[in-house]
């Protein structure tokens, strides 16, 4: 019987660059073919041959209410009814900023992009118009979107001048980026000591999600907001991954912190292409037109993506978040005493509803902990799991995400999927 799911990507290789719209998904680092998607539905995606999966992917985050909610898909299908661009302003785009100032207090000032690699790109931009400065600091291991000074990893474990982490990025265009190892804030004071007044930004994940779920050490956020103050640099917080995701507020709300910027996406988004940037009103008066600082966009605020935001962001409360720590809280444990019990050289490390199961003894606090992992393995259990219905993220270095519209049931699922899955990587 042929695979529908291997017909298509034999199809997209011919059309598409490997197959796929974003390389994570091509499946390269687990093996094998990727699964095609043909609908989904709560806490389930449905290949193309119809077979079942429990998704832990979630769209890589934004997902938290679960696929397909009727509120969301009956807020989208109005929203599309009426029109679906318009490019010029709306309500909704009013009541999309007002929404996510009441959530986030750091925010008095927004503007909506269609990708979090948009939000970042300008509210770096904004950063250094407001500063006059050209340097930003960014973290290894730490992913904010393709903008080219951000595709760029540390050397030696040491800040250094930006080296171009992808072909086609001229080395002009990561001079101006200084990297460090996340988690590393001795370097980051020796830094601004060093280099205080050329530092523009600095831009953190404030819990990493795109190297596995990596948390903040203790202090380590307060001391990279106290220090940008000092120096008259920008705090930059992207929490486009964690944003509504660990907390209603995101990881600032958690850690009660208030950086100057905050670039959100996914979560803010219900699924669709939207996502925004903003921060003190001071440095978001630079953003054209009230200021110099140039960044457009057709798409901005669409109606029928800020109506998908609006239709989830409206539905998060204190019970929800209740819920997924409790249903997380639950796999963590669970996926801990398999590791154990197997014997497997593995660590569960979680935040919130973002989860990851790192094959390496860990703790993982850093890029330099997590390429201990043994991705071989890691492959193994993945391919593991999907053969037992569970779709994981298809990457050892990728967070998993948990949802709403799981079940007690699904995760006792998932746990003893994952326990003979383990048991074949032996």
């Amino acid at each position: 019987m042929s695979d529908p799911s291997r017909t298509l990507f034999d199809r997209a290789c011919r059309v598409i660059p490997g197959g796929v719209n974003s390389p994570v998904r091509a499946f390269r680092a687990v093996g094998g073919a990727p699964i095609f998607v043909s609908r989904a539905a709560g806490a389930h995606l449905y290949a193309a041959d119809g077979r079942p999966y429990l998704d832990y992917v979630g769209s890589w985050g934004p997902m938290i209410l679960g696929h397909a909610l009727p509120a969301v898909v009956a807020a989208v299908t109005e929203a599309a009814s009426r029109g679906t661009s318009y490019g010029a302003p709306t309500e909704l785009e009013v009541r999309f900023a007002e929404k996510l100032c009441e959530l986030y207090p750091s925010l008095e000032m927004v503007r909506a992009v269609s990708s979090g690699t948009e939000a970042t790109m300008s509210a770096l931009r904004v950063a250094r118009g407001f500063t006059g400065r050209d340097f930003i600091v960014k973290f290894e291991g730490c992913y904010h979107g393709h903008a080219d000074y951000l595709l760029v990893k540390a050397g030696s474990g040491a800040a250094t001048f930006g080296v171009p982490d992808s072909a086609g990025v001229p080395a002009a265009s990561a001079a101006s980026t200084l990297t460090l190892p996340f988690n590393d804030a001795a370097g980051l004071r020796a830094l601004f000591a060093a280099r205080g007044k050329d530092i523009a930004a600095v831009i953190v994940e404030p819990v990493v999600g795109n190297m596995g779920v990596v948390p903040p050490a203790p202090g380590f956020l307060e001391t990279l907001v106290g220090l940008c103050a000092d120096h008259g640099a920008v705090s930059l917080f992207d929490e486009v991954m964690t944003g509504c995701r660990v907390a209603r507020g995101g990881m600032q709300e958690r850690a009660g912190l208030r950086p100057d910027m905050t670039c959100l996406g996914k979560i803010v988004g219900g699924g669709m292409p939207l996502a925004a940037y903003g921060g003190r009103r001071a440095i978001m008066e630079k953003v054209a037109p009230l200021g110099p600082v140039y960044q457009a966009g057709t798409l901005s605020g669409n109606p029928v993506a800020v109506s998908a935001g609006l239709a989830t962001l409206e539905r998060l409360d204190g019970a929800l978040y209740a819920h997924l720590e409790a249903l997380t809280g639950r796999l963590e444990e669970g996926l801990a005493r398999a590791v154990a019990d197997r014997g497997v050289s593995a660590c569960v490390q979680r935040v919130g509803s973002m989860i990851t199961l790192f094959f390496t003894r860990g703790p993982v606090r850093s890029w330099a902990d997590a390429k201990l992992c043994d991705t071989a393995a890691f492959g193994k259990w993945h391919g593991g799991m999907i053969e037992r219905g569970v779709y994981w993220p298809p990457a050892q270095f990728e967070a998993a995400f948990v949802s709403a519209a799981h079940t007690e049931a699904d995760i006792d699922a998932t746990i003893a999927a994952a326990r003979e899955a383990l048991g074949a990587t032996l």
